[in-house]
C-alpha cells in the first residue's frame, strides 16, 4: 500500500518536474529553485513521517524526485552527481527529510506545543 502512495507521488512531482524543464531557460535558476520549494518539495515532505521505517528501496522514488529537482535547479545533466546540488541547496535526502520531521514532531510534544491527541498517545 505505501509503495503505491509512494508511486503516486512520485508520479505528480515528475509530472512538474518536466514541465519546470521546458521553461527552466527562460525563468532563471531562482525562480526555478522558488517553483521547486513550492510545488515539489512540499509533495515529498507531505505525512512523510507515515514512510518511517520503510525500506530504502521503498524510499528511492522519492529520492529520485529530489535528485531529479536538484539538478533542474543546477540545469545539470541525468549523469551528473548530486551530492554537491543537494548541499548548496541545503535539503537533506528523504530518508534524513523523514526522521527530521520525527524529530520536530516529538520534539513539540515533548515541550507540550502539540494537540492533546498527540500528547496522549505518547
Amino acid at each position: 500500500m505505501m509503495k503505491e502512495h509512494v508511486a503516486k507521488i512520485a508520479a505528480a512531482c515528475f509530472y512538474h518536474i518536466r514541465h519546470l524543464r521546458q521553461v527552466r531557460r527562460l525563468i532563471g535558476q531562482e525562480v526555478t529553485q522558488q517553483l521547486v520549494l513550492a510545488l515539489i518539495m512540499p509533495r515529498l515532505d507531505y505525512c512523510n513521517s507515515m514512510l518511517a521505517g520503510l525500506p530504502t528501496s521503498s524510499l528511492q522514488p522519492l529520492q529520485r524526485i529530489q535528485n531529479a529537482a536538484s539538478r533542474l535547479v543546477f540545469g545539470l545533466s541525468r549523469s551528473d552527481h548530486v551530492t554537491p546540488t543537494l548541499i548548496k541547496l541545503h535539503w537533506l535526502p528523504v530518508s534524513y527529510r523523514i526522521k527530521f520531521k520525527l524529530c520536530c514532531i516529538v520534539h513539540t510534544i515533548h515541550y507540550g506545543r502539540s494537540p492533546d491527541y498527540l500528547t496522549e498517545m505518547v
